[in-house]
């Protein structure tokens, strides 16, 4: 395992308002992909004082490239059927995962997604 999954996520943001942006940038992946989150991470990523909101908009970020990969297989393998249902469980647990997400970090818990690949460190 590389240093990043074995070190300790960052501590709470250090107000509510980091904790609600964290939230909003997991649940933007819902309807607008990796765009909020990228944007989120290079706005914030040189900015100690964001370490929360950097963090979870890393995770949402890598989650949301994963979600991007698993979707073009889906798409390429429709042609033998079983792409349509990759890509309906890739969009379910997209859908699912982000609202997990959201909720632990408006309560100021940094989130791991379980299926991420960490493509960003």
């Amino acid at each position: 395992m590389s240093d990043y999954e074995n070190s300790t996520p960052p501590a709470a943001g250090s107000g509510s308002d980091d904790n609600t942006i964290a939230m909003l940038v997991h649940l933007s992946g819902i309807i607008l992909g990796f765009i909020v989150p990228l944007i989120m991470w290079l706005v914030n990523k040189d900015n100690p004082q964001k370490s929360f909101l950097t963090d979870q908009s890393k995770e949402a970020l890598n989650f949301q490239l994963t979600l991007l990969g698993v979707y073009i297989i889906g798409t390429i393998l429709s042609i033998i059927l079983i792409g349509a249902l990759i890509n309906l469980i890739a969009w379910i647990a997209g859908i699912v995962l982000s609202i997990v997400a959201g909720l632990a970090a408006n309560k100021g818990q940094a989130y791991r997604y379980p299926f991420a690949i960490r493509l960003i460190k």
